[in-house]
C-alpha cells in the first residue's frame, strides 16, 4: 500500500489491529511518505521508559517533555543521511564503524573526522567509535589546549605570566568549568576583571588625590572610624538620657541603673555576666551633660571608650577627660568625607589583589593576549559541536530503530522474546509473575482512565533500600484467577535492571480476567454469601448458647456438701438416628418421585436431569461468561498509556491468548509422595460421603426403575 509517496508499505495484523511494518532500513529512510493516520501513537513522554533519557531528550528539539510524529521523522532524515547504509539501524548496536559513516555527505564525512580526533584524544587505536567513548567529555578535553567552548584555563597559555593573569582572574570573578573539568575564564570574565580593576585604582586614586580631607587621622582613619561606630549608639543614648533628666528631674532615678537591678546579679559571677551589665547606661546621668571617659564609665563598655579616647579624643581635645555633645558631633562630621568615598568604592572584586598589583597588571596590559587565546579555542567551537553530533548520532544509531517498534508500531510489545520501553519489570504475586507492568506518574489520570482499558490492574508502591523515594507502578494481571489478591498484599517488583523492590498493592480496579475466572465467580459469590451467613447465624447460636448456660449456672441448685450437681445425659437411641435417616430417604424419594412424575406426565427421560443440570449451569455462569467474554475480547492497554502521557492513535488489544504469555502462572509437577501432615478424614465425613453417594444412588434407580425404588422406601420405612 502507497500512502503519501510512492513507497509502498507493507501492513500485517498484530494484536488484532492491522499495522504498518518497519522492517528495513528502507521502511526508515521513506518514514516521511507514512501517514500519519497510520502511526501507533502520536506522541509519547521522555521519561518512566526503558530507553535512554538522553536519547529522548536529544530527540526532543522542541523542548516540551514529550515526542512527537515531525521529530522522529526529522531524526529519521538526518540519521539516514549522515550513514551509508539504514540496514545497520536494525541491529540496534552501541557503537559505529567507522565504514558506516556516509563521506558523500558533507555533515558525514565531518562525523567521521571528528570521530577519528575523539579517539586520537583519548589515546585509542580502532577503526568504530562507541557511546562509552563519547560518554566522558573531561577525558577527551584533557590533554588538549583548546576545545572549543570558548574558556581558556590555566593550561591554554604557554607564558607563565599569562597563566598566573588567568589565575588572578579566577580568584577575583570566579571561575566557569571548561569541558576538561577545570576551572577557567570566558570573554565576559575577562572584561569584567580588567572592569574591575580600572574601576578600584580610580577610585583609590581619588582618595589619595583628596587625602588630607579623606582621611582626617591618617592610615588610622578607618580604626578609629571603627572605635567611634562601636560606642555611638551607648554615647548617644547616654546624652539623651541626661536630656530627659532636664527636662523632668523627678525621672533621674529611673533613667540611671538603680541599685536593685544591680542587686538582683550580685550573687552570680559578675566577671560572666559581661553581656547584662553591657546593657546598663554608659555613665551615670548627670545635669551638666558630660560623659566621663575615666573609671566611671561603665566597665562593660571601659575598653571600646579607652580605645575611642586614644585614636579619637585625645588627638582633638588634649588632656580630655569628659565628652560633650558638640565634641562628640564634631568628632563624626571629621568622617563625612571618608564615608562618602568608602560608599563610592568600586571594583571591590579586584580588592584583595592590592592597589599596586592592580595598577601593575593594568600597565602591562595583558587583556588583549587573553582574549587571543578565547578567540583561538573559539575557532575550534565547530569541532566541539561536532563532538556532541557524534554523541547524538551514536544515541540515535542504537535506540532508535528501538523507538520506532514501540512509537510507529508496537512490534516490541507483541514479540515474545522482546519487550516494549513501557514495560518496567516483573512483578511476581500470588504464584503469578505478571510481566506487564508501567510506571505510573500520574495516580489521578490512571482513575479515570485505566478502568476504560477493562483489565485487572493492580496498582503498588515500590520501596528500594538502595534507591531513593516511591515508585508507583500499575501490573496487570492476564490470566490466572483473581486468588488471594487484595489491598494491602505485599509482592516483589523486578527493574529491567534486575534490582528488587518491595511492593504493595494499593488499589486495584477489577476486571475478568480469563472464562475460567468467569465460570466460577457467580459460585464463589454465592459461597461467600452462605459463609457470611453461617458465620452469622453461628454467632448468633454461640450468644443464646451461652446466653443460656449463663442462664441455667445462675438458677442452678446447688448441693449442701458444696459439690457439682450431677449431669443428666441422655440415653443413646439407635432406632431415633436410623428413624432420621429414614426419615431423609423417604423425604428424597418423595422429591425424586414427584420430579419423576413431573418428568412422566411432561414425557421426560432420566437424561433430560443430564441436560437439566447443564441448563441450570449455563443460567447461572451463563451470563458472567458472556460478560467476561465481551471484555476479553475489547481489553485496551491504551487508557492505561494515555494516562502515563502516551497520545495512542490505535487499540493496544490484549486478547486471552497474548494476555497468557504476560503472565506466568506457577505449574508444578504430579507429587507421588505422601504428606505426612495431611489430616485424616473423620469418620462423620465418611459416613456423610457415604450417605450422599447412596441417595445418589437412589436416586439414579428411582429414574430408572421406579418400582423398586418404592419398595426400597418401604423396607426403610420398615425398617424403622
Amino acid at each position: 500500500m502507497k500512502s503519501n509517496g510512492n513507497y509502498d508499505w507493507k501492513f500485517s495484523t498484530v494484536g488484532g489491529v492491522t499495522r504498518v511494518n518497519i522492517e528495513s532500513g528502507q521502511d526508515i529512510l521513506h518514514l516521511d511518505e507514512l501517514d500519519r493516520k497510520l502511526w501507533t501513537a502520536l506522541s509519547c513522554p521522555l521519561k518512566n521508559l526503558e530507553i535512554d533519557e538522553k536519547t529522548m531528550t536529544m530527540l526532543d528539539t522542541n523542548g516540551d517533555g514529550k515526542i512527537h510524529i515531525e521529530e522522529v521523522v526529522a531524526a529519521s532524515k538526518w540519521l539516514t543521511s549522515v550513514i551509508n547504509d539504514p540496514e545497520l539501524l536494525l541491529k540496534r548496536e552501541a557503537f559505529i564503524p567507522f565504514t558506516a559513516f556516509n563521506t558523500a555527505n558533507e555533515e558525514g564525512a565531518h562525523l567521521l573526522e571528528t570521530s577519528k580526533q575523539i579517539l586520537e584524544n583519548l589515546g585509542l587505536e580502532k577503526d568504530n567509535i562507541s557511546i562509552a567513548d563519547v560518554s566522558d567529555s573531561i577525558a577527551i578535553f584533557a590533554k588538549t589546549r583548546f576545545n572549543g567552548d570558548g574558556i581558556i584555563t590555566e593550561n591554554s597559555a604557554d607564558d607563565e605570566a599569562v597563566k598566573a593573569l588567568i589565575k588572578n582572574v579566577i580568584d577575583c570573578m570566579g571561575g566557569v568549568t571548561d569541558r576538561s573539568g577545570d576551572p577557567g575564564i570566558d570573554t565576559n570574565k575577562i572584561e569584567a576583571f580588567y572592569q574591575a580593576l580600572a574601576d578600584y585604582t580610580a577610585w583609590k586614586e581619588a582618595g589619595d588625590a583628596d587625602k588630607d580631607n579623606i582621611f582626617p587621622y591618617g592610615d588610622d582613619t578607618a580604626a578609629a572610624l571603627a572605635a567611634c561606630m562601636a560606642v555611638k549608639d551607648k554615647i548617644d543614648d547616654f546624652f539623651m538620657r541626661c536630656k530627659l533628666a532636664s527636662f523632668n528631674t523627678d525621672s533621674a532615678s529611673v533613667l540611671d541603673v538603680s541599685s536593685a537591678k544591680i542587686g538582683e546579679i550580685s550573687g552570680n559571677n559578675l566577671a560572666a555576666s559581661t553581656d547584662e551589665i553591657a546593657t546598663y547606661p554608659l555613665a551615670r546621668v548627670n545635669a551638666d551633660h558630660k560623659l566621663p571617659l575615666g573609671n566611671e564609665v561603665n566597665p562593660a563598655w571601659a575598653g571600646a571608650v579607652a580605645t575611642l579616647k586614644t585614636l579619637v579624643l585625645d588627638k582633638e581635645f588634649k588632656k580630655i577627660e569628659y565628652l560633650t555633645e558638640e565634641q562628640w558631633v564634631s568628632v563624626l562630621a571629621k568622617f563625612n568625607a571618608y564615608n562618602a568615598w568608602m560608599a563610592a568604592k568600586a571594583g571591590a572584586a579586584v580588592e584583595g589583589l592590592g592597589y599596586d598589583n592592580a595598577k601593575n597588571i593594568l600597565a602591562e596590559n595583558k587583556k588583549d593576549a587573553l582574549l587571543d587565546l578565547v578567540a583561538q579555542d573559539k575557532a575550534l567551537e565547530s569541532k566541539s559541536n561536532a563532538i556532541d553530533q557524534v554523541d547524538k548520532l551514536l544515541h540515535y544509531y542504537r535506540d532508535f530503530y528501538t523507538l520506532l517498534t514501540n512509537f510507529v508500531t508496537f512490534s516490541d510489545f507483541y514479540s515474545p522474546e522482546k519487550k516494549a520501553i513501557f514495560q518496567a519489570g516483573t512483578l511476581y504475586i500470588d504464584e503469578r509473575a505478571c510481566d506487564l507492568c508501567v510506571k505510573v506518574s500520574d495516580m489521578g489520570a490512571q482513575g479515570t482512565m485505566a478502568p476504560l482499558s477493562n483489565m485487572y490492574i493492580l496498582y503498588c508502591d515500590c520501596t528500594c533500600k538502595s534507591k531513593p523515594g516511591t515508585m508507583n507502578i500499575a501490573a496487570v494481571v492476564t490470566d490466572g484467577d483473581v486468588g488471594a489478591i487484595m489491598v494491602g498484599k505485599h509482592a516483589v517488583f523486578y527493574d529491567r535492571d534486575g534490582l528488587g523492590w518491595n511492593a504493595t498493592v494499593t488499589k486495584i480496579i477489577e476486571n475478568p480476567i480469563s472464562i475460567r475466572q468467569a465460570f466460577w465467580s457467580p459460585y464463589r459469590k454465592m459461597a461467600r454469601s452462605v459463609e457470611d451467613m453461617i458465620n452469622k447465624r453461628a454467632a448468633e447460636k454461640d450468644a443464646k448458647v451461652m446466653a443460656d448456660a449463663n442462664a441455667k449456672i445462675n438458677n442452678a441448685e446447688i448441693p449442701a456438701d458444696g459439690s457439682k450437681p450431677a449431669e443428666i445425659k441422655p440415653p443413646f437411641d439407635i432406632a431415633k438416628f436410623a428413624g432420621i435417616f429414614a426419615a431423609i430417604g423417604l423425604a428424597i424419594g418423595l422429591v425424586a418421585s414427584a420430579i419423576g412424575g413431573l418428568f412422566e406426565w411432561l414425557g421426560l427421560h432420566w437424561y433430560h436431569w443430564i441436560i437439566m443440570f447443564l441448563a441450570i449451569i449455563v443460567i447461572i455462569s451463563g451470563p458472567s461468561m458472556v460478560m467476561a467474554w465481551l471484555k476479553l475480547r475489547k481489553r485496551n492497554l491504551a487508557p492505561v498509556l494515555n494516562a502515563n502521557g502516551w497520545a495512542l492513535n490505535q487499540r493496544i488489544l490484549v486478547n486471552t491468548k497474548f494476555g497468557a504469555t504476560l503472565t506466568g502462572i506457577a505449574k508444578y509437577p504430579i507429587v507421588k509422595t505422601k504428606d505426612p501432615f495431611t489430616t485424616k478424614t473423620p469418620l462423620w465425613k465418611k459416613i456423610l460421603w457415604w450417605f450422599i453417594f447412596i441417595v445418589v444412588i437412589l436416586g439414579v434407580i428411582y429414574l430408572v426403575w421406579p418400582d423398586r425404588s418404592i419398595a426400597i422406601v418401604k423396607w426403610l420405612m420398615w425398617w424403622r
